[in-house]
C-alpha cells in the first residue's frame, strides 16, 4: 500500500553501568536522586494502583516542582486519552496539563504524523483513549470489515475478541503496516494484583500474522526523546522513575537517561538479583515518597 514506514527508533547509548554488590551501592556520580532537571514518571504503579493513590505521591510531585525540577507524566496504557490523565491524577491531587502527559496513544499519533502519514486509514484493536489521540492527529479511523487500511494499531482492548484479531490479521496479509503501541504483558491492578495487558493483544496478532510490530512505547526511546525535546533536557539531566525494569528501566537507559525503579508496581527486590546490565535501576526506592523523604534528610537513595 506504500505506507510509510522511516526508522523509528535512536541507536543505544552508552551509560554508567550500576554495580551489582547489593543495594546498599550510591548512585555512581554522587547525585542524589531528588537533584535532577527533568522527572519522567510512569503513572499506574507508581503514583497509584488503578484507583488507589500511592502514599505520599503527590507531595513528592509539588517537592519537585517547588525546587524547580521539570516533572513529566509516561505511560504505556493506550486506552485513555492525556485529558482524561490529567483528570486522572487531579483526582490523586497531582496537577497537570496535557503537556506534561505522554502516552503511548499519543505518542503513535505524533509518530504518524512524523512520518507524514496524516489522513491515511488505521484500523484500531484498542479502547477509545486509542481511536481519539489518533483521530485528533488526523488519522482515519476504518471498523472491522470496511476496506483494508493502511495500518494496524494495537493497545490495551478489554473487549478484545476472536473476530477483532481475525480482521487485523487479514489487514496485515493485505498489507497493512502492524504498529504496535506497547508491548507490556500485564498492567498493576488493586490488591497487588495485575491484569492482562496491551502486549498480549499485540502478542496474538505477531503470532497469527508472523509479522513483528513496531513498538511505539517503552522501552522504545521514541517517547523519551519527545519529552526530552520538549523540555530541552540533556538525558544524563533527566531521571526515570517506574515500577518495571523491562520498560521504564531498560527505556530510561536506551535514551541515555538515569533510572530509578520504585518498589510498589510489578517488579519486586528479589527479581533485582543477576538483572542484565542494561535492566538494572541507577536507585531503587521502596517508592515514589523516597524522593521526597531523601531529598529533606540530605541523603542520596541506594544505588543498585
Amino acid at each position: 500500500m506504500g505506507a510509510p514506514k522511516p526508522a523509528m527508533s535512536s541507536p543505544e547509548v552508552s551509560v554508567s553501568t550500576p554495580t551489582h554488590d547489593g543495594l546498599e551501592e550510591k548512585q555512581q556520580d554522587g547525585r542524589p536522586a531528588s537533584d535532577y532537571e527533568l522527572y519522567i514518571f510512569d503513572m499506574d504503579g507508581v503514583l497509584y494502583r488503578m484507583d488507589d493513590p500511592i502514599p505520599g505521591a503527590a507531595e513528592t510531585i509539588r517537592y519537585l516542582c517547588r525546587n524547580g525540577s521539570h516533572v513529566a507524566f509516561l505511560t504505556n496504557n493506550s486506552s485513555q486519552t492525556r485529558a482524561d490523565y490529567v483528570h486522572k491524577l487531579a483526582r490523586f491531587q497531582i496537577e497537570a496539563d496535557e503537556s506534561q502527559i505522554m502516552t503511548s496513544a499519543y505518542a503513535t499519533g505524533e509518530l504518524f504524523k512524523q512520518w507524514g502519514a496524516v489522513g491515511r486509514s488505521v484500523y484500531i484493536i484498542g479502547e477509545v483513549g486509542l481511536r481519539a489521540e489518533l483521530e485528533r492527529a488526523g488519522m482515519t479511523a476504518l471498523d472491522e470489515d470496511s476496506r483494508f487500511p493502511d495500518y494496524v494499531v494495537v493497545g490495551w482492548d478489554r473487549d478484545f475478541h476472536y473476530r477483532k484479531l481475525a480482521w487485523a490479521h487479514q489487514c496485515i496479509q493485505h498489507g497493512a503496516q502492524f504498529i504496535a503501541t506497547n508491548r507490556d504483558a500485564t498492567y498493576p491492578d488493586t490488591g497487588g494484583r495485575t491484569l492482562p495487558g496491551g502486549g498480549t493483544m499485540v502478542a496474538a496478532l505477531q503470532t497469527c500474522s508472523g509479522v513483528e510490530p513496531q513498538v511505539v512505547g517503552k522501552p522504545s526511546p521514541y517517547c523519551f526523546e519527545i519529552l526530552l525535546r520538549q523540555y530541552r533536557v540533556q538525558p544524563a539531566r533527566c531521571l526515570v522513575v517506574g515500577d518495571r525494569v523491562d520498560t521504564d528501566v531498560a527505556g530510561a537507559h536506551r535514551s541515555g537517561c538515569q533510572a530509578a525503579l520504585v518498589l510498589t508496581g510489578v517488579t519486586r527486590a528479589e527479581e533485582l538479583a543477576g538483572m542484565e546490565v542494561d535492566l538494572c535501576p541507577d536507585y531503587v526506592l521502596p517508592s515514589i515518597n523516597a524522593l521526597r523523604a531523601n531529598a529533606a534528610n540530605g541523603q542520596t537513595p541506594p544505588g543498585f
